[in-house]
């Protein structure tokens, strides 16, 4: 399935004076609810139960008590998970920054929607809901090298449209993205949040050579200096830096923590957007989880830096929410065990003497 946006967002300029749409977002956040520490203990209470030694699933247990906490559960659910793609298209790779040329974008849409892609596969592997949303993909931001990739007002109207992709009923979300030059961004971002030498946060992304890894360290150089003075808030390095993706996703991490809907994230670029709401407020993140630490770029050093342990550590960089439906697999067999494990008076086990 594919939604479209709408593309009426400038590629260029900057908001009236005055307007100010990120206050939206500001005021959203303050409203958000937190952990539902009453379905935390139901859980507790059933693990204490069940045929096994405490904390001999590991993980695993923890797993279920941060599912229950955020859906507000004491039995939690995984029978509506839902995994959202978000795809869009960046001005800055006229610069020569991937290895594909933006014909992909629509390509890999239409992959999608053939049932073509590696998450296509995954998905149906462990029975998990599909959407692809399509932000304007023929129409890319603008070259941050030489303006900002959107003004504020479309920037809030795209993580609005991100809200609208956590659709009712659904009780756990992966989120990822597909766009060529969209790790570019995401290195413009992290270095603009965190500083350092830009060719840190660069990577190879779809796998450029020498030169192509150098025309990404300098696009980002380029961004950076283009826009100094302007960097010192993180929805303003979001408008400035960011692409419709990102933004997108930024605004479904914000409704599933409104909505009680735990989120996985996915690899170097969905976690941008992650790392944008952190700047904001680490709490913004308490409901969410990393899939999986890519092979991309400093993928790890942003994790320690937001407090996200990942789930897997699989060598992957494909992007397309791949990383986190696996994850979410992980999670369908960590409840299962909860839910479906029978209890030691239920199988006539003895339990633990104390000695």
């Amino acid at each position: 399935m594919t939604d479209t946006s709408p593309n009426g967002d400038s590629a260029a300029g900057a908001s009236a004076a005055g307007d100010r749409p990120f206050d939206d977002i500001r005021r959203l956040i303050a409203s958000l609810p937190g952990p539902d520490r009453d379905a935390v203990a139901m859980v507790a209470e059933r693990d204490a139960a069940l045929t096994k030694p405490a904390g001999s699933l590991g993980r695993l247990e923890h797993l279920v008590s941060w599912l229950a906490a955020w859906q507000g559960k004491g039995q939690p659910t995984l029978d509506r998970p839902l995994v959202c793609v978000f795809a869009g298209s960046h001005g800055v790779t006229a610069r020569g920054v991937s290895a594909f040329p933006d014909a992909v974008n629509r390509q890999m849409l239409d992959n999608f929607a053939a049932g073509g892609g590696a998450i296509n596969q995954i998905c149906a592997a462990y029975g998990l809901g599909f959407k692809v949303f399509d932000l304007a993909i023929d129409l890319p931001t603008g070259d941050i090298c030489s303006g900002p990739a959107f003004d504020e007002k479309a920037c809030v109207a795209t993580m609005a449209f991100g809200m609208e992709a956590v659709a009712a009923g659904t009780d756990c979300v992966a989120l990822g993205e597909m766009g060529i030059g969209n790790t570019t961004i995401a290195a413009a971002l992290y270095a603009a949040l965190y500083g350092g030498d830009p060719a840190h946060w660069v990577g190879r992304g779809t796998g450029v050579d020498a030169a192509g890894l150098a025309r990404k360290v300098a696009a980002v150089e380029a961004a950076l200096a283009f826009h100094a003075g302007h960097l010192d808030n993180p929805l303003e390095i979001l408008a400035r830096l960011g692409g419709r993706e990102i933004a997108a996703i930024a605004g479904a991490i914000l409704a599933a923590r409104l909505q009680r809907v735990p989120v996985v994230l996915d690899g170097y670029v969905a976690t941008a957007a992650a790392a944008i709401l952190h700047a904001l407020d680490p709490a913004l993140l308490d409901h969410c989880l990393a899939g999986h630490v890519s092979a991309e770029g400093a993928h790890a050093d942003v994790l320690e830096r937001l407090g996200l342990v990942p789930l897997l550590a699989l060598g992957m960089r494909l992007g397309e929410a791949s990383g986190a439906g696996l994850a979410l697999g992980l999670l369908k067999g960590a409840l299962a065990c909860h839910r479906d494990m029978a209890t030691f008076a239920q199988a006539g086990v003895s339990e633990r003497s104390g000695r």
